[in-house]
Order: C-alpha cells, then structure tokens, then sequence
C-alpha cells in the first residue's frame, strides 16, 4: 500500500514553503545563485553570535564523562534554571526551573503542548493567517484547527474568538511577532484575550489555555509586550532558532505561568509527552550552550536594515505590505493587474496569490502564497538572505510589475 492515506494526501498539499525554497535550489543552479531571489524560506543568513561559537568549541573541549548521555526528559535542572531566570526578566513573572521543559525547537514544543492537552476531536484556536504548519501540527494529534480571520490590521478578532469557544476548545493559539505578517500584539490585546479566557473558563469546567508561539520575540523593531503574566492559564514556546540562528540545532523550551491550572498534572504530561512522541529529551549539546546564552542574541540592527531596504524595493516596484514590526518576514498583497487582464482574474480570488507567486517565478523571485498561511489575496517574503539578494531584485520586481 505504500504511506498512508492522510500522508499521501499531506504530501499532496506539502508545504509551499519548502515547495519554493526547493524549486529555489533548481534554479540557482540553471542561472546561477546571484541571479535568483529566493524569499522563500524563514531560514536566518546571520551567523550565531561569537559567543556562541566561544561557548560550544569550549564545552565540546571539556567532553565531560556522560555529558553526552540520557538526562530527565523535561531537560538538564540547571539549564531550566537559568532559561527560567531570563522568561522571569522578558515575561513579567517570577518563575524557576520546575516550569521550565526543554524542547526540541519551538515544533517540537507545540506537539508536545497538543497531545498533553487535546483529546482527538478537540480544537484550538488560532488568528488567521498563521504559521502553516499548524495545521499538520493538528493533524498529528486528530485535532481540529479553528481558523478565525484577523482585523485588518491584522490584531486577532476578539470578539470571532470569543463566538468560536465550546466544550471542545482547548486552547487558543497565538503567534507574536506573527510569521507571516509582522505583527506584534500588543498588551492590550493580550489583556482583552485574557479577559474573555477567564470570563468563559469561570463559566465552563473546561480549562481553556493561551499558548504563545514567540520564537520571534528577540527578532522585533518595536517592544513586545510580556504574555505569560497577562493570563493564568498560559503557556509559551519558544526556540533559539532565530534570535541565535540555529535553527537547525533543534533547541527550545516551553514555559507555563507558574499560577496555571492543575499544574502538576500538566508539566507531568508535557513531560511524557515529550519522551513518547519520539524527543526523548531535547539535545544534550545545544541544552548546555544555550544556559549560557541567556543574554545573548543576533545583532537585530542587522535585519531592521534589510528591512528597510526592501522596503525601497517594494515601494518602487509598487507592491502594498504590512510593514514589520517584527520577524523577517514581508506580508505584501497582490497587486491588481494591469488593464485587460481583470477578466483573466475574474472568480480566481483563492488562487490570485499562487498565480502571483508563479509570475514572479518567471523573473526568477520566490515567495510563498498566502493561502499556505490560511489567507488568500497575500505574498511571504523572507528577507533574512543577504542585502545584494535585496537590492539587486529591485530591477526584477519593476520586471514583474510590468508584465502582470
């Protein structure tokens, strides 16, 4: 029979993500990797920084006995430990290292917070557009995603999520600085989430949980606000795979306000949870680096520059965005068409981003349609790739521009 159904059909609507990022990969090698723009994928050109490599090149020198070897499934204690003091200092709470469980990466951390706390059939919550691989996230653990459209502004609806809660709404989801559009939610909007969490929990005997996916937190031009102190029943993810680059390194954590419902039971399951879903533990390596790493980060003025050169790029080329207030991300709505071509588009609102995206294809620029992040209408470009890969896409883009 070969994979199964559901993989069979996942892979016939895989990531367009990875789809562009290895359609990318072809191209550079038929007209060379200087005249390809690949905006693809999220994956950060800046280098960790020095004290990163200071830290692992001396921790791999020492190869302490064992240091190598099966620790407690929810992580070293020292190193949850210091990951506490520093959620302590950025997230208005007073925590330690029994709140703290080690992941691998910030997905790994989702799945892991999904299967703890979802029964199959259950539902979570989430703003629209999104990461897109929530949804295989969901599928994981036979739980419905519930995808309720942003404002315009993109700021979550509310009053859309507060309609939406039932009996089998087990959290709300939210991702701030959000991938794809930007967007910081601010503490008022955290607090007005809160607010309707706690007003429908202290009516329901379900527990309702906010969980805050912020592997972003650190890559923002504006302040992002504390989440983890704005509602009882919260939970945040996170991961060094942006604000050091390793994103490859697999290396998170979850974090649950030290005041959550039925808190032993639920850092419990987390904690098996993360061991039968085939983590184990999150890497040994990468556990101790990061300890020592609290106060450390990637040089943000790096990427605010490139952002404000592909900004240039896109006013010139004449293509609206939502500019960032944090990631590496650019949320640009598809133009209309030149004149004669409106009939070609008529009734192809759900497709007008990948035919975008497909036309761009042409002058060698990759990017993500929106209907991969469940908005449809939009582009994702990533610019975490060099400042040449910027600039000199600004021609290609006026290209484009005239020809659509």
């Amino acid at each position: 029979m070969g994979v199964s159904r559901s993989v069979k059909d996942a892979l016939a609507g895989s990531s367009m993500i990875r789809k562009m990022f290895e359609e990318g990969i072809q191209l550079k090698k038929q007209y060379g990797a200087d005249k390809v723009f690949d905006f693809s994928l999220g994956n950060p050109d800046t280098d960790p920084p020095k004290e990163f490599h200071d830290v692992f090149i001396k921790l791999a020198q020492e190869d302490e006995k064992g240091s190598h070897g099966y620790m407690p499934n929810a992580g070293y204690p020292f190193v949850r430990e210091a990951i506490a003091k520093k959620i302590s200092r950025e997230q208005n709470v007073t925590t330690d290292g029994s709140n703290v469980i080690m992941t691998a990466g910030a997905a790994g951390g989702l799945n892991v917070i999904f299967k703890a706390i979802c029964n199959p059939g259950d539902e979570i919550i989430v703003p629209s557009p999104f990461f897109v691989e929530y949804r295989a996230y969901a599928a994981n653990h036979q739980i419905k995603l519930v995808e309720i459209d942003t404002l315009d502004d993109f700021n979550p609806d509310i009053n859309a999520i507060a309609a939406a809660l039932n009996e089998k709404t087990a959290a709300v989801l939210i991702n701030s600085p959000n991938n794809p559009t930007g967007k910081v939610y601010s503490a008022c909007v955290l607090a007005s989430l809160a607010n309707v969490l706690t007003e429908y929990n202290q009516k329901n005997s379900r527990t309702v949980y906010l969980v805050c996916d912020e592997p972003y937190r650190e890559i923002a031009y504006i302040d992002v606000p504390p989440f983890l102190g704005c509602y009882k029943n919260s939970i945040v993810v996170s991961s060094y795979s942006k604000n050091l680059s390793l994103s490859g390194e697999r290396i998170g954590y979850i974090a649950v306000n030290p005041d959550i419902n039925d808190k032993d039971d639920l850092l419990n399951g987390m904690t098996y949870c993360n061991r039968v879903l085939g983590f184990v533990n999150a890497p040994a390596l990468m556990q101790r680096i990061v300890a020592q790493l609290t106060e450390t980060g990637v040089d943000l003025s790096l990427y605010e520059r490139k952002r404000d050169i592909f900004m240039k790029v896109l006013d010139a080329a004449g293509i609206e965005y939502a500019v960032p207030e944090g990631t590496f991300y650019f949320f640009c709505k598809v133009p209309q068409r030149a004149k004669g071509k409106e009939q070609a588009a008529e009734g192809k609102d759900q497709t007008i981003d990948k035919e975008f995206v497909e036309h761009l294809k042409k002058y060698l620029i990759l990017g993500v349609p929106a209907t991969s992040f469940g908005k449809s209408g939009w582009v994702r470009f990533a610019y975490c790739v060099s400042e040449n890969t910027i600039t000199a896409s600004g021609d290609a883009f006026k290209a484009a521009m005239e020809t659509w």
